[in-house]
């Protein structure tokens, strides 16, 4: 289950960090940025912890 969890957060926050940093114009540091990232890493967290039950490992 863990390997889920540590997936759902490594793409979960990259996915947002990207996302933020077309809306902050290229600002990887900017509030947009920083903001999407955090929401982004709990979605992902989430999705693991449900992916890594729902698979049983």
């Amino acid at each position: 289950m863990k390997f889920y969890i540590y997936l759902g957060l490594t793409i979960g926050g990259g996915l947002g960090g990207w996302i933020g940093t077309t809306l902050d114009h290229g600002n990887g540091f900017g509030p947009w940025s920083l903001l999407l990232s955090t929401v982004g890493g709990f979605g992902g967290l989430y999705l693991g912890y449900k992916l890594g039950k729902e698979l049983g490992n």
